[in-house]
């Protein structure tokens, strides 16, 4: 017994002298700065370590760099503001697209030293994204900031801070009621329209046409279970698509929502129950309205006669583009892009457009980067599109945020690897570290372990498929959005204006000036 205690107890001694050796790795004296350093950057590539070879040669010296240098020089020397008036106006919206997102998307074109399309635009901004009653905003009052011009309460669209979401009363009052920019336009007889790949009932496209005050009332149904005996006052979104003052004029109208312009009588998807379809209102209107529901409709119809174009290619989203095939018969982002500049192109006083890859935003809410960083291509494709279908001289084109996301890249991956791929050093705990994270979301059981206190390997969860979620380091049912500043691109008439640090609100007025739209201060008024 003597001899097993014995043993034991020199275990023991063992035992704590490894884990004191192991803790001196991590001790530093305070004059060892070096020391230090190393623990805070664990990951960089020390002398004699091999450097991945697929980069450049010519950035190993210095010409390389200060050619680069010299060359930015010159553009900015060269280059004179353009201080036309805007003909034609282009709002585009990556949904969530914060500069994290864009930052690891670049990698999908193959380094972080490429390029999207709208990073090559010749003035940017940033934006400040806080709501009158939020420090992190939503979908619906950063739309009413961006269309209509002023900061309003989370949740509520088209309406200023004197509606509280889900108000039954006030959020019905006209005085209360602000317009966007799309009706500024129409106003001035311009075309307006909206594309987006999400439902165009959902927040961020509402926000050209609705008043309301739940961003969720998008069919009447949905406005019946919140105000009960108030709601006959109240038009739903779908509604107010198809009847309002905008949505009604709006000459061309894409992305998902059926389910909530249909009576569940009438259509077994349907989510209305006043036994309306508006879909078939849209088609009677108007002669020469046209409909469509696949790709193959809309490369069919000859937009050169058609009055008003609505496009629902599903009854909900559309799919993520990843999640497309030859099968689902579904328009990209481009091509609804490029056919709604075609089409509203014939009005000779020009046209206002809103076009949103909405998608990006719910895959960040379910911790799925590979589907965010993909459709911020594919945003990034739409708006290459409209750039060499339109004139930089008399087309203002703004590329935009609404929101970040709660995103984290970082764990120091090198150059040219696969930002999918574990960080070169893993956590303390010997398992890999993958530079994509979220700080919430509902992936969080799925990397780490509660009864035993400690991570999963991430390796076991993220495996390669489209539909893998990444780690999130607090559990809730979504991934929150983010509070900090988006970026603004823009190129066109009056693009130099959208440089600095400015409230969200400011971006309607800003183009609006550009165009002499609505009775705000303007270029042709000073």
């Amino acid at each position: 017994m003597e001899i097993l205690r014995k043993f034991i107890f020199h275990l023991f001694l063992i035992h704590l002298l490894l884990c004191t050796i192991e803790c001196l790795e991590y001790l530093c004296y305070q004059e060892d700065e070096n020391c230090f350093d190393r623990q805070m950057h664990p990951d960089l590539v020390r002398k004699g370590e091999d450097l991945e070879r697929s980069i450049n040669p010519l950035e190993y010296t210095n010409n390389y760099w200060l050619n680069l240098s010299r060359e930015f020089i010159k553009q900015q020397m060269n280059r004179q503001p353009n201080t036309n008036k805007a003909k034609n106006i282009i709002l585009f919206l990556g949904d969530g697209m914060g500069l994290t997102t864009i930052a690891a998307a670049r990698n999908l074109l193959g380094g972080t030293e490429q390029k999207l399309a709208f990073e090559t635009f010749p003035y940017s901004g940033l934006s400040k994204t806080y709501s009158v009653d939020r420090i992190v905003s939503d979908s619906a009052c950063t739309a009413t900031a961006y269309l209509c011009g002023i900061k309003a309460i989370k949740g509520t669209i088209g309406v200023n801070g004197q509606v509280n979401m889900g108000d039954c009363e006030t959020g019905i009052d006209r005085n209360n009621h602000v317009d966007s920019i799309a009706k500024w336009a129409m106003d001035a007889g311009k075309s307006a329209g909206v594309v987006t790949t999400t439902r165009v009932t959902h927040a961020s496209p509402a926000g050209v046409y609705a008043h309301i005050a739940d961003r969720d009332w998008e069919n009447d149904s949905q406005v019946k279970e919140a105000c009960g005996a108030k709601s006959a006052k109240i038009k739903d979104i779908a509604y107010q698509l198809t009847h309002g003052e905008v949505g009604g004029k709006l000459s061309f109208i894409m992305g998902g929502g059926k389910e909530n312009f249909i009576d569940s009588s009438l259509y077994e998807n349907g989510k209305r129950s006043d036994r309306l379809d508006l879909i078939e209102y849209f088609q009677q209107e108007h002669p020469d309205n046209v409909y469509v529901e696949t790709r193959s409709e809309l490369m069919q119809v000859n937009l050169s006669k058609a009055n008003r174009v609505l496009g629902l290619y599903q009854d909900s989203h559309m799919l993520y583009h990843l999640e497309t095939n030859e099968n689902t018969n579904q328009p990209t982002l481009e091509e609804m892009t490029i056919k709604a500049i075609e089409h509203l192109q014939h009005n000779e006083n020009g046209y206002f457009v809103f076009i949103e890859g909405g998608l990006i935003d719910w895959a960040h809410h379910v911790n799925k980067p590979r589907l965010a960083l993909d459709e911020s291509i594919e945003f990034s494709k739409a708006i290459q599109a409209a750039r060499q279908i339109t004139s930089e001289e008399d087309t203002l084109i703004v590329v935009t945020a609404d929101h970040s996301h709660a995103f984290s890249y970082g764990g120091y991956p090198q150059r040219k690897s696969d930002v999918f791929d574990p960080a070169p050093a893993g956590g303390k705990d010997g398992k890999p570290y993958m530079p994509l994270n979220y700080a919430n979301g509902p992936s969080f059981s799925k990397f780490f372990d509660n009864e035993n206190g400690q991570r999963v390997d991430p390796l076991l969860n993220i495996v390669g498929d489209t539909n893998d979620e990444f780690p999130s380091t607090w559990p809730m049912q979504w991934e929150t959005h983010g509070g900090d500043d988006v970026p603004v691109y823009a190129s066109g008439p009056w693009s130099h204006l959208f440089t600095g640090v400015y409230e969200q609100n400011a971006l309607p007025h800003l183009m609006a000036y550009a165009a002499c739209l609505g009775n705000g201060l303007t270029m042709c008024k000073t």
